[in-house]
């Protein structure tokens, strides 16, 4: 029984690859987030139409990394 070694950098390669996008989807949420107010309201003032470009793209980028950690949830349990 030998080892495949390109097989499992195969799966070094996809796994680094997935940690990368799932961190650079959260930090993009986090700072649409940010420039979106943070869901704090703005004293009587109306949300502009960037504050609301902006919440929508965090919500997408939350919801992709919530998607990306159940996938990978369901690979193990199912697995």
């Amino acid at each position: 029984m030998g080892t495949t070694w390109g097989t499992i950098g195969g799966v070094f390669g996809v796994s680094l690859g997935v940690t990368v996008l799932v961190v650079v989807m959260f930090s993009l949420g986090v700072a649409a987030w940010a420039r979106a107010g943070g869901g704090a309201p703005r004293h009587g003032a109306p949300r502009g139409r960037w504050d609301t470009v902006a919440a929508v793209a965090a919500v997408v980028c939350f919801a992709a990394c919530l998607a990306i950690a159940a996938y990978g949830i369901d690979l193990i349990i199912s697995g």
